[in-house]
């Protein structure tokens, strides 16, 4: 474990170059905020992404420099290094979301001081699942990327990336058309969102820990066989 701490400690010196961006980030997210009264909604989900693909630049610090050949010359073993990338990625996607979660209501406080004509009425519940919708869309993309990252390296695990999701996209729009058409399947939405808001959290976290735990074990498989 303490050989994990160093390495996050390594990459969070890493990212104090981003300061500039995370500034760029909280007057983007105050802009969004303010354009419209349903906008407030996307403000965890700008966070989330955000925080999550700062947290992917490390693997581009880390190939520019050639740091994994001088990690692996220290006491930390290749699980280690993946382990320590995943606890970074996924603490970054939930900060992310925890703030964007809480200063949604600060910003829109403000903005209601500001402007008193276009008062803001934050729905908690609404917020609450454009959080939790917002850090599995960004989930499923890290989930992905990881792994094509470690397979293929930064510039190449993105396109890769992108191919994949696109595949994935067409074809959960593909089996979506032939269960509602083909098979002339009718999709009950009130049923499925009563289903969703009984257990949503639950699958969202359950899928959550699924999808990473997948990830993790096919990027840890890639890069044991790699030769650094």
């Amino acid at each position: 474990m303490k050989e994990i701490c160093g390495l996050i400690k390594k990459d969070i010196l890493n990212l104090s170059s981003y300061k500039i961006s995370l500034l760029v980030m909280f007057v983007c997210v105050f802009a969004i905020g303010s354009a419209g009264e349903e906008m407030w909604r996307y403000i965890p989900i700008v966070m989330t992404t955000m925080l999550g693909m700062i947290a992917l630049s490390t693997f581009s610090y880390d190939e520019l420099a050639k740091s994994n050949e001088y990690v692996l010359s220290l006491p930390v073993n290749k699980k280690e290094i993946v382990v320590e990338k995943y606890i970074l990625v996924i603490s970054m996607a939930l900060i992310g979301g925890i703030v964007g979660f809480i200063i949604t209501p600060i910003f829109a406080n403000i903005l209601n001081n500001i402007r008193a004509d276009n008062i803001i009425n934050v729905d908690y519940n609404s917020l609450l699942y454009s959080t939790l919708g917002g850090m599995f869309g960004i989930s499923l993309i890290l989930a992905i990327q990881i792994p094509s990252i470690y397979k293929w390296g930064a510039e190449k695990g993105r396109i890769q990336m992108f191919i994949l999701f696109f595949i994935i996209i067409l074809l959960t729009l593909g089996i979506a058309y032939l269960v509602t058409h083909n098979l002339g399947i009718e999709i009950n939405e009130e049923a499925i969102n009563t289903f969703f808001q009984k257990f949503g959290i639950v699958i969202v976290i359950c899928l959550l820990v699924l999808m990473y735990y997948i990830s993790y074990r096919i990027s840890y498989k890639i890069f044991k066989n790699k030769e650094n």
